[in-house]
């Protein structure tokens, strides 16, 4: 006897209906193999027949010596995973004739089955019910671990299961289940935003806070430049604090990624918090940007709407830097095998930081450095020049005095403070892009639009010339200057970009500086 039922596997980002068709009949002699899989499915689900072998006994149901020919398909897309235990168990008892559920191809089933019978969570349950949703299922069930994730998608019944005798009560019409409901709009707002860092712990530092208000303004990457113990890391982790909070759409686009990536809790229906991602420096190239045997996402991924954070950045190897560039520019990232590739969203903001030579006290206003002629050149030649010409903010940070840590008068603004700020200068923006889909800040500007919304009076095109020619800067630099004088002018309120926020914008292009390195 032929039946199907439906299953989905998770490609990239989004997912794609699978077929699961089992076939059963003929009797096979004691010796030889009943079960045959195809539809080319990796070594994972192939095991998946003792875990289902198992499972069915236990539940009171058996396996009978018969020919059974299980196809997944389409044939030529590969199967990864133990989600596909519960399809093909269910597909089998109706194949056997064990049950009888003429409704079983209106669902989507999934879910890997332990021994006794019950189910453990899987991956990318969001996805697969965006999908299930696309092609009109009457509903979809995964283990309950996974319902609240994929019930956060509308019109479309999700059922949480513990167990494979669920399923097959349900779909034989023995019982009823109880979709799971949830409001996605109000599930976002009912998430508190809630951290145990905030701006206001940071005394001194009122020009680092600045940079990082105008990174945050305007989507621009930065790097931190300053000795050991001046509070780089400490300014970057409090990054997402000042960021404005994500939008729904956001929200469903970063829950996508982390349900891919296996990475959501338990019980999690929606990310409501921007990622920060810190990833070590020791990371592999595959790590940082996605990829492997069996693709996944990448930190860069991971981060999508939100901060990757690279601390003591020359110290990452030359490749895992190199691999940056061209998602930096394209917001995604291709990972290309031989028989496939896949596309991962990677729109996030880059800060790094970086000791300005290897014994971190190059500059120090009391320290002295003790590293030889050429060191620090050849410390800072450990980041590319294109690299280092797609990160707009570059930011001297120089140790806080005893007396600025020690001072009792008015206190540091919050990051709720900083955080108003920020908000205002991105709905200017908002209306400014509000005809260029996917484009919402002034980082994200393309080149073409730079001359019209970045115009100078005649005093700043005298002032940037001269910066051009002094700083050897490339037109890439060119075009960035323009893009963070833009944001200064919004975060001041100011129609027109003026000269005070054309020379800021310089300022933050240290690195740059032909004398900067010695």
């Amino acid at each position: 006897m032929l039946v199907k039922t439906f299953a989905s596997a998770v490609h990239g980002v989004d997912a794609q209906t699978i077929t699961v068709e089992v076939n059963a009949g003929g009797i096979v002699p004691p010796g030889f193999n009943c079960y045959h899989l195809v539809g080319l499915p990796d070594s994972v689900v192939k095991e998946g027949f003792q875990r289902i072998e198992a499972a069915v006994k236990n539940v009171g149901f058996e396996l009978p010596r018969l020919k059974i020919v299980v196809n997944l398909a389409p044939a030529d897309l590969r199967k990864e995973g133990s989600a596909y235990d519960l399809p093909i168990a269910v597909g089998i008892l109706a194949a056997t004739k064990q049950i009888s559920a003429p409704e079983m191809g209106q669902y989507v089933l999934m879910g890997e089955l332990s021994l006794d019978g019950s189910l453990r969570p899987i991956k990318g349950a969001l996805p697969i019910a965006i999908q299930a949703r696309k092609e009109k299922f009457k509903g979809l069930l995964v283990p309950c671990q996974n319902a609240r994730e994929a019930g956060i998608v509308s019109e479309l019944p999700v059922y949480g299961i513990e167990h494979v005798q669920q399923a097959v009560d349900f779909l034989t019409g023995l019982t009823k289940l109880e979709p799971v409901k949830v409001n996605a709009r109000d599930e976002f707002a009912s998430q508190t935003v809630w951290s145990s860092v905030d701006f206001a712990d940071v005394k001194g530092q009122e020009n680092i806070k600045r940079s990082l208000e105008l990174a945050a303004a305007g989507g621009h990457n930065a790097i931190l430049i300053g000795p050991p113990g001046a509070g780089k890391t400490m300014l970057a982790r409090r990054m997402p604090t000042i960021l404005p909070p994500l939008s729904l759409h956001e929200a469903l686009e970063t829950t996508k990624i982390h349900s891919v990536a296996g990475l959501l809790a338990p019980d999690t229906s929606l990310i409501s918090q921007r990622p920060f991602r810190s990833p070590h420096h020791t990371i592999s190239d595959i790590a940082l940007v996605g990829g492997g045997s069996n693709p996944v996402p990448g930190e860069i991924s991971l981060a999508h709407n939100g901060v990757l954070f690279l601390d003591e950045l020359p110290e990452f190897k030359r490749s895992a830097l190199e691999v940056l560039r061209q998602p930096l520019e394209e917001r995604k990232v291709t990972i290309s095998r031989a028989k496939h590739s896949v596309e991962y969203p990677a729109g996030f903001m880059l800060i790094a930081s970086m000791n300005p030579c290897p014994c971190g006290f190059y500059n120090h206003p009391e320290k002295e450095c003790v590293c030889g002629p050429g060191v620090v050149k050849r410390y800072l030649t450990r980041i590319s020049g294109p690299l280092l010409d797609r990160i707009d903010l570059h930011v001297e940070v120089t140790p806080v005095s005893f007396d600025e840590l020690a001072s009792f008068q008015r206190p540091p603004e919050s990051s709720k403070d900083i955080a108003l700020r920020v908000v205002e200068a991105r709905i200017i923006q908002a209306k400014r892009f509000e005809e260029l889909p996917g484009i919402y800040c002034n980082a994200q500007m393309p080149s073409r639009m730079v001359r019209e919304v970045c115009q100078l009076p005649p005093a700043g095109n005298t002032l940037l010339k001269t910066a051009m020619q002094k700083l050897q800067l490339s037109a890439r630099a060119y075009d960035r200057i323009l893009k963070v004088a833009r944001t200064a002018a919004d975060v001041g309120g100011s129609l027109d970009i003026q000269i005070e926020h054309l020379a800021e914008a310089i300022h933050f292009r240290s690195l740059d500086r032909e004398n900067w390195a010695g």
